[in-house]
């Protein structure tokens, strides 16, 4: 499903009116949505994939899937190995 504007305006609305309890419990789906999402993307990423991500200074950095864990997979450009978030990466 996608959200429109009109949705997230909706629920921006609501978020405004909630007490302490409500927050909590919106924020815990919240953080389980993200970790779905990330879940997600790791099987998307194969060691040994192309991929390319956005790195520090809006830089294009692309290199080889040398290694996947729970939450980040390390990507080697040659000169330098970054874990990076499964969710940031493109496989080319």
């Amino acid at each position: 499903m996608t959200v429109t504007d009109k949705m997230l305006n909706d629920t921006m609305g609501l978020v405004y009116n909630m007490d302490a309890d409500q927050v909590d419990q919106l924020v815990q789906a919240i953080k389980l949505r993200r970790n779905r999402i990330n879940q997600t993307a790791i099987r998307t990423v194969q060691v040994g994939d192309r991929v390319q991500f956005t790195g520090r200074n809006n830089n294009t950095v692309t290199g080889n899937v040398t290694k996947k864990a729970i939450k980040f997979v390390t990507v080697d450009t040659g000169s330098v190995k970054w874990k990076v978030p499964a969710n940031m990466l493109e496989v080319l």
